[in-house]
């Protein structure tokens, strides 16, 4: 039997390209010995995208449509694909063109030979700004260094997911979210493919700054407790200096009479204690923190395992 795939491209005013890429698609996915579904989610466009995927769709039932009521964002247009996706593997591909869908052949390739998620990785956006360029850097290398989860640096969301992967997926609940941060989340045998990103057809980057920034706050919350860790760590750091300082100071001044003459006056030794009392109240706060942090984690309520396979087992077990 043919495998089943499934291509999944959320959408948010795209109208001049969605029909380029999708005779690009037909191109590649008409040169593979499989069957398909193409689902375009419009997630609330304000130009003629819904009626351009209209009209494929009705060309066309292997071309699937979602739309939103408003703009709900990138990955949860990327979540509604994943959890319509009908296939035995589902490609995510952007439809501003960036993605090169002559890779697809690859993607699958690599899931053939035994991959349950190959992963996109980008070498070179000819377009991107230095300030982007700079961010996403920064980004990776924060993510990686603070947080649980390790993220690959410049990995895209143009990447193959098994049908194991689709279902494990279906268990998160969080509102805020980077989908490629919750798949890497997941585990599963990974394989990467590298490329060079191509330069957008047609319109501009929908995607500001202010939404990277948000986004990326957003992961760091989900995906590490360090920033929320930090007034214990600092606290910590003041407590132990001010303690041994003041300490230093008492030996100084009242066991030994000042021998060197340093002699410490009573605001110098008032601030010294009002700066072991701040490292006790932010230590306490690192403390409550960590409460905060269990629940947290509570609240995310993500699976607390995923099978990749099994064997003589019933579904329920």
């Amino acid at each position: 039997m043919k495998q089943y795939i499934s291509i999944i491209i959320p959408v948010y005013n795209e109208e001049r390209n969605i029909s380029i890429l999708y005779h690009e698609l037909l191109d590649v996915l008409g040169s593979l010995q499989c069957d398909y579904e193409i689902i375009f989610v419009n997630d609330g466009s304000s130009d003629g995208s819904s009626v351009v995927i209209e009209a494929l769709a009705e060309a066309e039932p292997r071309v699937k449509y979602l739309e939103f009521s408003r703009n709900f964002g990138k990955e949860i247009a990327t979540t509604a694909g994943i959890i319509h996706a009908k296939g035995e593997a589902a490609i995510l591909i952007d439809a501003d063109l960036q993605h090169p869908p002559g890779l697809i052949p690859q993607f699958i390739a690599k899931w053939q030979q035994g991959a349950d998620m190959v992963i996109g990785v980008r070498k070179r956006n000819p377009k991107e700004g230095i300030i982007k360029r700079i961010g996403g850097t920064m980004f990776y290398q924060l993510v990686n260094i603070m947080g649980e989860t390790k993220i690959t640096p410049h990995a895209t969301d143009y990447r193959l997911i098994d049908r194991k992967v689709i279902l494990a997926f279906h268990y998160f609940t969080e509102k805020n979210r980077l989908t490629r941060g919750l798949l890497d989340w997941l585990g599963f045998r990974r394989d990467y493919l590298y490329f060079d990103a191509d330069p957008r057809r047609n319109g501009g980057a929908t995607y500001s700054y202010r939404k990277l920034s948000r986004l990326a706050i957003y992961t760091f919350v989900s995906h590490s407790l360090f920033p929320l860790k930090v007034a214990g760590y600092l606290g910590l750091g003041i407590t132990l200096f001010s303690g041994l300082f003041g300490t230093f100071i008492f030996i100084e001044k009242y066991i030994l009479h000042d021998p060197w003459g340093l002699s410490f006056s009573g605001p110098a030794i008032l601030a010294v204690i009002n700066l072991f009392l701040v490292g006790i109240v932010l230590s306490s706060i690192g403390v409550i923190s960590l409460y905060i942090g269990n629940i947290h984690e509570e609240v995310l309520a993500r699976p607390l395992y995923v099978i990749r396979s099994q064997k003589n087992l019933d579904e329920k077990d």
